[in-house]
């Protein structure tokens, strides 16, 4: 083997971080914008809407094409591709001039745009295995941080520069860090050598074989349904009486999330000191603990911040915990894992934005606040059966 796994600097891992809350970060730029864009491609709001959804399907599709390579290709080549490419998308939905092509390129805007998930399981590669925890918590976090600060600042520049301004933007950022990043990364050798085919069929045996992975995905599918659901839900809130906030103060809320992606980040440093299991525990009791308290939250601001703050800390200290112990099933496959673990959040989350849309329309904010509570009981029982042995692994 040429190159040896490094240890993670400080420098390389903020770089990691920040790379990766570009990348996912892409996702979500048009989801604040749907009006603007609607009134200036001549689209119905309904039919905007499909730009979400759009997205989201290619991003799915791009992270089972494109992760699995991961572990058969030279990352450092690979990922600044990756970036390149959906730069070149994100230009692409900047200069669209009808609906259908910009639906068309923010199709493949979502397949590109999988960096961040190619830069994970290599942040756990290249890791001091007593720092792992650490490190990937770090770039996590910088990941959910892009999600929740990408609708803040899409809001802002669209409303002094017009919707395409903020693609162009990111291709500018994009183009930056692949880089930055062909220059930071040292030459990786595969870990494996398999045919592509054979490549994208392990991934879901592994998931087969692995008894961890599958009790620790039934774990992170629940979060990222209950933690888009919240995020759906909320904007339903604070768009309604009493509050009647419009899209660009709604957007900040998002930054009230931040704190609890500050706080989340030490949940990596309690995995290497071998509290996964009891952290787990805890942070599902939090999730639930601040459901009760956002049903008193339909009618007080700052009641509504404070459940922001805890449910994104609980949320993304659990993700980080679900998503470490994932990462030390193996060492060889750990970008095969980290699609199936994507895969399983894609999933949920597709599943909490519809129960979103229903809970709202049978009980509003104290059905979804409920439902809450009662997916937050589910997975405190898997942790409970799980956690003296289907949820425990010997790091990798």
């Amino acid at each position: 083997m040429k190159a040896q796994p490094q240890v993670m600097t400080p420098g390389l891992t903020f770089l990691f971080a920040v790379a990766g809350g570009a990348a996912v970060g892409n996702l979500y730029w048009a989801q604040p914008l749907l009006d603007f864009i609607a009134a200036d491609l001549g689209a119905s709001t309904a039919g905007a809407g499909l730009l979400v959804t759009a997205t989201q399907v290619g991003y799915a599709v791009g992270i089972l094409l494109f992760v699995p390579l991961g572990d058969v290709l030279d990352r450092r080549k690979l990922i600044p591709v990756m970036l390149v490419v959906s730069a070149v998308m994100l230009v692409l939905c900047a200069l669209a001039p009808t609906f259908g092509l910009l639906l068309g390129a923010i199709t493949l805007m979502g397949i590109t745009t999988v960096a961040g998930q190619l830069l994970t399981p290599l942040a756990g590669d290249l890791a001091d295995p007593a720092r792992r925890g650490h490190v990937v918590g770090a770039v996590t976090s910088g990941i959910l941080t892009g999600i929740l600060l990408s609708r803040t600042i899409s809001g802002l520049v669209a409303e002094f520069a017009g919707w395409r301004t903020i693609f162009l933007a990111a291709s500018v950022l994009a183009l930056t860090l692949a880089v930055l990043l062909y220059r930071a990364l040292p030459e990786l050798e595969p870990k494996t050598r398999l045919p592509y085919h054979r490549l994208i069929a392990s991934v879901f045996s592994t998931v087969r074989r692995e008894r961890v992975v599958r009790w620790t995905l039934a774990l992170s599918c629940t979060g990222f349904a209950i933690f888009t659901m919240f995020w759906t839900s909320l904007t339903f809130l604070l768009s309604s009486p009493p509050f009647g906030y419009p899209v660009s103060v709604i957007g900040l809320f998002g930054l009230a999330g931040l704190a609890g992606a500050v706080a989340a980040q030490r949940a990596g440093r309690l995995h290497d000191r071998g509290w996964s299991m009891p952290a787990t525990g805890l942070g599902w009791v939090l999730v639930l603990l601040s459901f009760g308290l956002a049903g008193f939250a339909g009618r007080s601001v700052v009641l509504v911040l404070v459940v922001v703050v805890l449910i994104d800390a609980g949320m993304q200290g659990l993700n980080i915990l679900n998503q470490t112990r994932v990462f030390a099933v193996s060492h060889e496959a750990r970008s095969r894992l980290n699609t199936a673990f994507v895969t399983g959040n894609f999933v949920g989350g597709a599943i909490g934005s519809a129960a979103a849309s229903v809970l709202w329309s049978v009980g509003q904010w104290r059905a979804v606040c409920l439902a809450g509570m009662v997916a937050s009981v589910f997975a405190l029982t898997i942790w409970a059966f799980g956690r003296r042995s289907a949820l425990v692994v010997t790091p990798a």
